[in-house]
């Protein structure tokens, strides 16, 4: 699904600007005439790289499709934790006797960190590996959730859920990333891949179908007990089965003053939109909170444009001509998606007085379409240009908030709601499929990776905006009108018209880049070599042979 698919295609377009460095290139067959100018540390005359020479790790089969089949698992699991706050609504504010105003902090928290934090994750993974980062992820996600469980303070369990995301986001594209390497390029990789993509609205579903059955049952705190306990079981066989490899980039640098400066203006920014419905504007610490995010954010800017030697964000990467409008619209989507979800779960809850059980089974078409939009959108793809895939998905999007601001009080589920259910399910692979293919087709090969990352960060990210976007304009709008309803409504209307300014700007701004070039350029393909001739020297040992007429 959506949530993760930006994720896929950033950590492949990143395996492609630095090299396969996945078993199954080791396990390409090699020429004797190639072999033994390396054994002999001498040039190739072919000018293969050195990576085509490595042995083979031997992992079994079996052992691969395990690995792959506990790496879904894992995501599945913390896309069920990252959900149940959405799910769970006011429910668990409820559960928690707390004032309502508070309640988008429930689905924001944890997409706010984990939104923020995804950016640097995989080049966490690069330097120091991707099986370590994502094990890291795994144990500090089951700790706080467990934690989560125990607190009786509502503002501790919010900063054990922020805390979560941290997971989440270090769980998600060194998940890929390994199911990368662990697999060979092909139908086995292809089809892992599909699953993981799948397992963002599985485990959203599993996240209101067993948060609704807990509800239902007994105390939302064993959800959350549940839930760590079964992050154990899916991160310790990861620990035990997958086979240590060196880091990509062991000797690489990390921006860390960089990326200090730019995810404290992003939390800090997201903090004071989510925090404003339940403290008002008229408070000391939003203003100030607000301008500091952007004194922050002005830093990060300075910082990578002057100082930073590897910058986490290469501020040249924004000259590709519609990159910067294709990210704005990205982001507008992706608010609208954060504040359709959310509403459709206070209305369902809050108006119509389902459970979160009732709202899990009313929620399943979701699962089915979201799964088949996957493979629309990749039918399209050849097809169709990408701005225009891009456009249905925020046409679908629009339309899914219009219906629910619409919908009368006494209506059957199956006239709006249904089809605003369907139509929102279409939006996230859709947007996702043609912001990928635009943002390669807008900036160099080197910098692929972090075109990737940029557009799913603004996913994650935008969910939590939206809804603290959202979520001030309903309560200013309930307060004034006295009529919490029209709140609601005017909130799906605000996910109206970021959608139709996106929209907008799509259809007149955004453009497939045109490149009449056959292959990547001289010092692109320069670039290409060097990482992978250094990487794979370092992760074997083997001596970097020196080509005639260099030193």
């Amino acid at each position: 699904m959506s949530l993760v698919q930006a994720l896929h295609l950033d950590v492949l377009s990143r395996e492609n600007s630095t090299g396969d460095q996945s078993p199954a290139v080791a396990e390409r067959k090699v020429p004797e005439e190639q072999r033994k100018p390396f054994e002999s540390n001498t040039p190739p005359e072919t000018g293969q790289p050195v990576f085509e020479l490595v042995p083979s790790h031997g992992v079994t089969q079996a052992r691969r499709l395990t690995v792959t089949g506990l790496l879904i698992l894992t995501n599945l699991v913390q896309m069920t934790v990252n959900f149940a706050g959405i799910a769970g609504g006011k429910r668990l504010i409820d559960a928690m006797g707390v004032e309502g105003t508070y309640a988008s902090w429930i689905a924001a928290s944890y997409a706010l960190t984990q939104g923020t934090f995804v950016l640097m994750s995989g080049r966490l993974g690069d330097v120091f590996g991707h099986r370590e980062m994502l094990l890291a992820g795994g144990a500090w996600l089951s700790v706080c959730t467990l934690i989560a469980a125990f607190c009786n303070n509502f503002f501790g369990f919010i900063t054990m859920r922020a805390l979560s995301g941290i997971g989440g986001a270090l769980i998600m594209p060194n998940a890929v990333a390994m199911i990368s390497t662990t697999n060979p390029p092909g139908r086995v990789r292809n089809l892992s891949l599909g699953f993981f993509a799948a397992s963002a609205p599985i485990g959203g579903y599993f996240g209101a179908l067993f948060l609704g059955a807990f509800l239902e049952k007994t105390d939302w705190k064993w959800f959350f007990l549940f839930m760590a306990c079964l992050g154990v079981v899916s991160t310790v066989p990861v620990w035990a089965l997958a086979p240590r490899e060196p880091p990509v980039d062991k000797h690489g640098t990390i921006d860390w003053i960089g990326s200090a400066l730019g995810t404290s203006s992003l939390i800090l920014f997201n903090f004071v939109w989510n925090q404003a419905p339940s403290v008002g504007w008229s408070t000391p610490y939003e203003i100030a909170l607000l301008i500091v995010s952007l004194m922050l954010f002005g830093g990060f800017i300075l910082w990578e444009k002057q100082y930073a030697s590897e910058p986490i964000m290469p501020l040249d990467i924004f000259k590709a001509p519609s990159l910067l409008t294709l990210l704005l619209v990205i982001l507008l989507n992706y608010m609208a998606v954060g504040t359709c979800i959310w509403y459709q779960v206070l209305w369902l809850q809050e108006i119509w007085h389902w459970s979160p059980l009732h709202f899990a089974v009313g929620w399943t078409p979701f699962v089915i379409c979201a799964t088949a939009a996957a493979s629309l959108a990749a039918w399209l793809i050849p097809r169709l240009a990408a701005q225009w895939i891009l456009a249905i998905g925020t046409v679908t999007i629009l339309i899914s908030n219009a219906l629910m601001a619409t919908v009368p009080i006494k209506q059957t589920y199956w006239a709006q709601v249904f089809p605003s259910v369907v139509l929102f399910s279409f939006c996230p692979d859709f947007v996702y499929t043609a912001g990928q293919i635009i943002a390669s087709n807008s900036v160099r090969r080197h910098q692929q990776g972090i075109a990737g990352s940029m557009i799913g960060t603004l996913n994650l990210y935008g969910n939590s905006l939206g809804l603290g976007f959202a979520s001030t304009i309903e309560v200013q709008i309930a307060r004034r009108l006295d009529d919490q309803i029209m709140g609601y409504r005017a909130a799906l209307y605000f996910g109206v018209a970021i959608s139709a300014i996106a929209l907008i700007l799509d259809v007149c701004f955004v453009r497939l880049v045109k490149d009449d070039r056959e292959g990547w350029q001289d010092e692109d393909r320069e670039l290409i070599n060097a990482i992978e001739l250094r990487g794979q020297a370092e992760a074997t040992g083997a001596q970097l042979p020196v080509a005639p007429g260099r030193p």
